[in-house]
């Protein structure tokens, strides 16, 4: 297993890595909507903090050396589900056709008070 790490997205707030990669797989953290220089949430809007979150987590997926067209699959975790046809437009902004399989759930809390978290399986082959 290799970690990977860039500067590009919020360093872990925990014991754990950006992503791991295991041969042709990579593994990425939740990424919050948090802007990577300031530690700071972008907006309190959920449509910027999930551009926010999808931007740190681009970061994460260019430094292992792939790019968006080779996400697998993704988990969304929202504080409001009622938000999901917002969170949808912004995230179509990210992926296009095939898009990744997906999963979204509404959580009670997210860290440091996020409204959304997004983590991915990506190819790299």
């Amino acid at each position: 297993m290799e970690a990977i790490h860039t500067e590009k997205a919020p360093a872990a707030i925990g014991p754990y890595s950006q992503a791991t990669r295991h041969g042709d797989t990579l593994y990425v953290s939740g990424q919050l909507p948090v802007v990577p220089e300031t530690g700071e949430f972008n907006s309190q809007d959920v449509v910027e903090q999930t551009r926010q979150a999808l931007t740190n987590l681009k970061a994460v997926v260019e430094a292992a050396g792939a790019d968006m067209s080779k996400v697998l699959k993704t988990t969304v975790l929202l504080t409001d589900l009622s938000k999901f046809a917002d969170v949808n437009a912004a995230y179509a902004e990210f992926f296009k056709a095939p898009f990744p399989a997906r999963a979204c759930y509404q959580v009670a809390a997210l860290p440091k008070g996020a409204q959304i978290e997004i983590e991915a399986i990506v190819a790299l082959s």
